[in-house]
């Protein structure tokens, strides 16, 4: 990777042999290392059996996990927070889990899109609740420094599994539960 970024440095017209560049290949190969660390995790491995049983169905909340991720696109970063539910079916998971799983998905090259459904379907797949609502609200610098050049949109996606596709009522109390304060 290192290579690659000394060749892009050229290609940019710049020198990768100045001062200020000299270690520019090697730190942005250990930070997109570090960017993109979601490959390298398993969900299995971070939810790590943190399941409790329970008699309550009543819906579980983690709102405003902030995350950052990279757009798939362009290789630039969109950032926000990402609003976690589900209902219960007989067992809930460590509070903690919920944002570990947010930062598996949003630590790999993505879209939005994908990343909110990525993170709605692990979770119902692995705690296999009633139901899982995720909104994602994010600000792209894909959209704020190039392109549009918009810098205070934000882009919000939602995705709704299980009671929370088919219940109305459901849907809008969790809506209700994530506006802001």
């Amino acid at each position: 990777m290192k290579e690659l970024i000394e060749k892009m440095l050229l290609e940019l017209g710049e020198d990768p042999q100045r001062e200020g560049l000299k270690d520019t290949p090697a730190r942005v190969e250990k930070s997109y290392k570090f960017l993109t660390k979601g490959y390298e995790q398993n969900i299995d491995t971070v939810l790590n059996d943190a399941f409790f049983s329970i008699s309550s169905e009543e819906m579980v909340i983690v709102k405003d996990i902030q995350f950052f991720s990279l757009c798939e696109h362009h290789l630039l970063p969109f950032f926000g927070k990402c609003h976690v539910a589900y209902l219960p079916n007989k067992k809930v998971v460590g509070l903690s889990k919920l944002p570990r799983v947010v930062e598996i998905f949003s630590r790999r090259l993505q879209i939005q899109e994908q990343l909110t459904c990525q993170i709605a379907e692990a979770i119902l797949n692995h705690i296999h609740p009633h139901g899982v609502a995720v909104v994602i609200e994010a600000q792209h610098l894909c959209m704020m420094m190039r392109g549009v050049q918009k810098q205070s949109s934000k882009a919000v996606t939602s995705a709704m599994l299980g009671v929370f596709k088919t219940d109305p009522k459901a849907r809008s109390e969790f809506l209700e539960l994530i506006r802001s304060d």
